[in-house]
This record gives C-alpha cells, structure tokens and sequence, in this order.
C-alpha cells in the first residue's frame, strides 16, 4: 500500500475508532438518564437520543472502523492472519459489531414505546445499559490490544515468516558477506549442508 493511502486509511480508522467509543460513552450516559430521571420528558428524550445516535452515529462509525481495519491490516506487513492480536481485535470488532445492529431495532421499538408511555410505564422502560457497558469494555480491550501489539505469532504467520527467512537466504550474496541470520523466533533452518 503506497504510504499516502496508508496514512489516509490509518486517518480514517483511528477517527472512526476513538467516535466509536466516544459515542458509546455519550449513549450510556444517555441511558443513564433514563435510567435515573424521575422526569418524563427527560427519559422520552434520552430514548429518542440514543435511537438516533445509534442509527446515524455509532453504527456507521463500526462498520468504518471495520472496514479501515481491514483495509489496515491487508494492506500491511502485519496482515490479517499473522498476529494473534489481530485476529483477537477482528474477532472483536466484528461481534461488536453485528451485536449493534441486531440490538438497534429493539432500541428503536423501545424509543417509539417511550414516545406514548406516561408516568409508571415509561419508568418501566428503565435504560439501555447493558449492550453499551459491555460494548464500551470490548472497545477498550481492542484498543489495549492495538496499542500494546503483544507478541504472538499464528501458525500461518510463522510459514510466512519462515518463507522470508528462506527467501533472504538464497538471494545472491556479494563476495565477502554473511548471509544474513534468522530470527530467534524462527529457530534453526537448513540449507544444503548450512545451518542458520
């Protein structure tokens, strides 16, 4: 990927990222405020707030920053299926995001209900704070794993590091060098009667 769509992909997906979660922090306070509002406009309001910023905000900041972190990790030397880390934050991400989109329409059926609802019944709605405490919790797990990058290759990750490995050792080399040495991780390879 050439560096200036690298930048503007990686621009891209830490945006829709970090909106993601700031936008799951403001829906839980929203819920927050149904929850604990004793007033009724204010818990009418808090539901239609959160139906729409999930519409219009949180599920198209998801699927963005999906889609840019598979962008991300294809068109870069870390790949999609090297790293445990990049599974596991996929992995993440997708369940996130397929729990949003099937979770919005019981929020908007909970919004329209909240709309005719008075007194007892509207407080019976309660909140909406489970699916975004959680959600936040996952979001930040997949940050933490994005930052750290903690160690581990997958099994196709080490062929394919061994291939490069295998690949630097048969490039000709000028007279007088040494041919350059594997990584730790790799462990020892043997070519014809060498041993790197």
């Amino acid at each position: 990927m050439p560096p200036a769509v690298r930048k503007l992909a990686l621009t891209i997906h830490l945006t829709s990222s970090v909106g993601w979660i700031g936008a799951v922090i403001a829906y839980l306070a929203l819920g927050v405020a149904a929850v604990t509002s004793s007033d009724a406009q204010t818990g009418r309001a808090a539901w239609t707030a959160m139906d729409l910023t999930g519409w219009w905000v949180i599920v198209p900041l998801a699927i963005a920053a999906l889609a840019t972190g598979l962008v991300m990790s294809l068109g870069t030397p870390w790949g999609l299926f090297r790293h445990y880390w990049v599974l596991i934050s996929l992995a993440l991400t997708v369940l996130c995001t397929v729990v949003l989109v099937l979770h919005m329409p019981t929020v908007s059926a909970m919004a329209i209900r909240a709309r005719s609802s008075e007194g007892a019944d509207l407080r019976a709605l309660g909140g909406d704070l489970f699916h975004p405490g959680v959600g936040l919790l996952l979001l930040l797990a997949i940050t933490v794993l994005n930052v750290y990058k903690p160690a581990g290759l997958t099994p196709y990750g080490w062929r394919k590091q061994r291939e490069q490995v295998l690949q630097r050792a048969r490039r000709p080399q000028p007279a007088g060098t040494v041919p350059p040495a594997p990584t730790a991780a790799c462990g020892k390879l043997r070519i014809g009667s060498r041993s790197l």
